[in-house]
């Protein structure tokens, strides 16, 4: 039975302060695995940590209707590129063998936020270039017009709010950049996917260490909002079901 826009609005809300609460509880637990395994990083190369989200964008998905066994993540979440042979995404959507939705769900902490910044960019913006090539070249059949979602936490912490310096030796940079912290540098390239029709709809929410393993978080521009992305995923899914 589908839920009604109020029972909606109480599922969002509930799955996303769980799934940040997931988040953080997860890296405290790989953090303390990782100083008795000497020498790993499990902190920071965990897999696991953004696993709370797509659980929840899972349960999402299937209140809409869609069978679960249409839905991918871990394991058979490879789709064709156009400039490599597959991508691996967090979720993937397959409906009567068309491609629905393919979700990427990532985040960062303190303290590498400059130079994870521009991988992230990289990595988005290649990702869509190539899916959508491929779309285009009809490597996934007859499939309509897939969504494609973008997902970012990042952490909440004086490093991610302060102003960063540009250097600008040639050419001025664009406005919008200057003065920005790394938080607000995020909204702008969140903002920016969809403006450029890149993604479909992407979401930026911020959390802190210190309160996030109880679900609290901050949405810094509602227009990147989870409920406005849950609610164009669930729109998006269920025109096909």
């Amino acid at each position: 039975m589908k839920m009604n826009n109020h029972e909606i609005s109480k599922f969002i809300k509930e799955g996303v302060e769980g799934a940040v609460a997931y988040y953080w509880k997860t890296r405290s637990s790989q953090k303390e695995k990782g100083k008795k395994d000497q020498g790993l990083r499990s902190a920071v190369t965990g897999g696991a940590q953004m696993d709370g989200f797509i659980s929840f964008f899972s349960d999402l998905i299937m209140q809409a209707g869609m069978p679960s066994d249409c839905l991918f993540n871990k394991r058979k979440v490879e789709i064709p590129g156009y400039f490599r042979p597959t991508k691996k995404w967090d979720l993937l959507i397959i409906y009567k063998r068309k491609l629905i939705a393919a979700i990427e769900a990532k985040s960062q902490v303190a303290p590498s936020f400059g130079n994870n910044l521009n991988n992230r960019i990289e990595e988005a913006t290649g990702g869509a270039v190539d899916i959508w090539t491929a779309y285009r070249e009809r490597a996934f059949v007859n499939s309509p017009q897939p969504f494609l979602g973008y997902v970012f936490m990042l952490e909440d912490c004086v490093k991610s709010n302060c102003p960063v310096k540009i250097k600008e030796p040639h050419f001025k940079v664009f406005p919008e950049f200057v003065g920005a912290s790394y938080s607000r540098r995020y909204e702008i390239f969140c903002r920016k996917l969809i403006l450029e029709r890149q993604y479909t709809a992407a979401a930026f929410i911020t959390s802190s260490r210190l309160t996030g393993t109880s679900g609290i978080y901050r949405t810094p521009a509602e227009d990147l909002s989870l409920t406005n992305f849950s609610r164009l995923l669930v729109s998006h899914v269920s025109s096909f079901i």
